[in-house]
């Protein structure tokens, strides 16, 4: 599984005109689910997303994990993270998993961090979403779980 993680005041996603998810203080998470991944892949996104330390304490170290804050996640599927442009310029999809493999994993993502007490909107998996932002920072951080060493 793939990642991009924001540190955001605010977020929404958009399809056909509707919001369909919105969050204040929390984190913005673009996941894409490949080729291959399954439970381990799940809990290790889950643990690293629920416990990075991004937010700042009092001393103004990022120390705090979107819990401790209190924020929410807003949840995106974006299986544009695996195109692979290495052979051209249009992406190839290939290691991306199957939509049905992907909106489980995805679904299963957004479950195990209400399950964890996280606040979670999500977007439409499949849908053509517009997503807004107000990235706080900047703090983006990349993930991937093959990518452990």
């Amino acid at each position: 599984m793939r990642a991009v993680i924001q540190r955001v005041l605010s977020a929404s996603v958009v399809v056909d005109g509707q919001t369909v998810g919105a969050i204040n203080q929390g984190l913005l998470v673009l996941l894409a689910v490949g080729q291959g991944d399954d439970c381990a892949d799940l809990d290790y996104m889950v643990g690293k997303v629920s416990g990075l330390r991004v937010f700042e304490d009092a001393e103004g170290k990022m120390n705090l994990s979107v819990q401790e804050i209190q924020g929410s996640v807003l949840v995106v599927s974006q299986f544009t993270l695996y195109g692979d442009v290495r052979r051209g310029k249009r992406p190839s999809f290939t290691d991306a998993a199957p939509p049905a493999i992907a909106d489980q994993l995805y679904q299963e993502f957004c479950g195990s961090l209400i399950e964890m007490g996280i606040p979670v909107q999500r977007g439409v998996f499949q849908a053509d979403m517009k997503v807004h932002l107000v990235n706080d920072g900047p703090v983006t951080i990349l993930l991937d779980s093959k990518k452990l060493f």
